[in-house]
């Protein structure tokens, strides 16, 4: 990688917060998670509670793209065809009767899916095909979706009534879970200040989707010794119950993360090295990366659910107790 490239790169994604911070107050381990996923090439998933501008981080990250941005709200009675598109019947001024393809929302580079537990297992299926695939198939024909493409999904973890929560399975198309945390006391003041006052603000398109890709491809070269590989390695087998593994993973869980959760961990920790400015993967790097990575691959037992156990806390634990593998 030459140092003109990593410098156009540190530059161009330094533009892309400038233009997200014009909107959003606050929130910038949740927009540098966001730009780890895409950089990265995934989806994330993005919890919390109403009203923390999930929805307008991810359509402000849009607006400084200069990409396309589609919006799904998912309800209880949203069907497939209404995400991935259907064919329609058309007739001419002859009589002649054809099938034309109408796309869905699914067609546009970055993909709103909001709610995405408040629509039934089927819905969610389609879309995370979509995910997975980066194709639609309908009428025996399949099509591409643009690329660069992303999903990047919302649910709020309280109100589980009349929601449907993702399989477990599922959750692991997903690069990432990116938790939203409250604001603080002055992040609320500013935010009252901005929406109150009537003014409304621009956000600049500051990265095209070749600059996205040229980012992306500088994240990939992003150079991994052994010795950090071996670590991240062994910080995904230790979320698996076992003789080896720390009291709490013993005690609380019940599946640990499968191999994209490897995956995972490395291709977010390469693209947070780029945007440090190295060439080189770094400890720190998987570390950083460890919770969003990591978090929506462990699965609790009945005991960890009844004591409130978070993956958050397994997963510190596992750092903690694998300081010694450094080396």
């Amino acid at each position: 990688m030459a140092q003109q490239t990593l410098e156009d790169c540190l530059q161009r994604v330094e533009l892309v917060r400038q233009e997200i911070g014009k909107v959003m107050v606050g929130q910038k381990d949740v927009v540098e998670q966001l730009l780890w996923a895409v950089f990265a090439g995934g989806h994330a998933l993005l919890e919390g509670v109403p009203g923390l501008g999930k929805t307008l981080l991810v359509r402000t990250l849009s607006q400084a793209f200069e990409l396309s941005f589609q919006r799904i709200q998912f309800t209880p009675d949203l069907m497939p065809t209404d995400i991935t598109g259907t064919n329609i019947l058309l007739v001419d001024e002859s009589g002649q009767q054809s099938f034309q393809f109408q796309k869905g929302p699914i067609f546009a580079h970055v993909v709103l899916a909001d709610e995405i537990n408040r629509a039934t297992p089927k819905t969610q299926s389609a879309l995370l095909e979509a995910m997975q695939e980066r194709t639609v198939s309908a009428g025996g024909v399949t099509r591409s979706l643009p690329a660069p493409f992303f999903v990047l999904a919302t649910q709020n973890p309280l109100e589980q009534e009349g929601t449907y929560p993702l399989p477990e399975a599922q959750m692991d198309r997903f690069l990432l879970k990116i938790d939203v945390p409250y604001p603080t006391e002055e992040e609320l003041k500013a935010i009252v200040q901005r929406t109150t006052t009537g003014q409304a603000t621009h956000v600049e398109k500051v990265a095209s989707a070749e600059q996205i890709a040229e980012i992306q491809q500088a994240a990939r070269d992003v150079l991994v010794a052994d010795a950090v590989l071996g670590y991240a390695v062994g910080l995904l087998l230790a979320t698996h119950p076992g003789e080896q593994a720390v009291p709490s993973v013993n005690q609380y869980v019940r599946n640990g993360a499968g191999p994209r959760g490897v995956q995972a961990m490395v291709a977010l920790a390469k693209v947070r090295a780029l945007l440090s400015g190295r060439y080189n993967l770094a400890y720190e790097d998987v570390e950083a990366v460890a919770l969003p990575a990591l978090r929506h691959r462990i699965f609790l037992n009945f005991e960890g659910e009844a004591n409130g156990i978070r993956p958050d806390l397994i997963v510190r634990d596992i750092l903690q107790g694998l300081e010694s593998r450094k080396i």
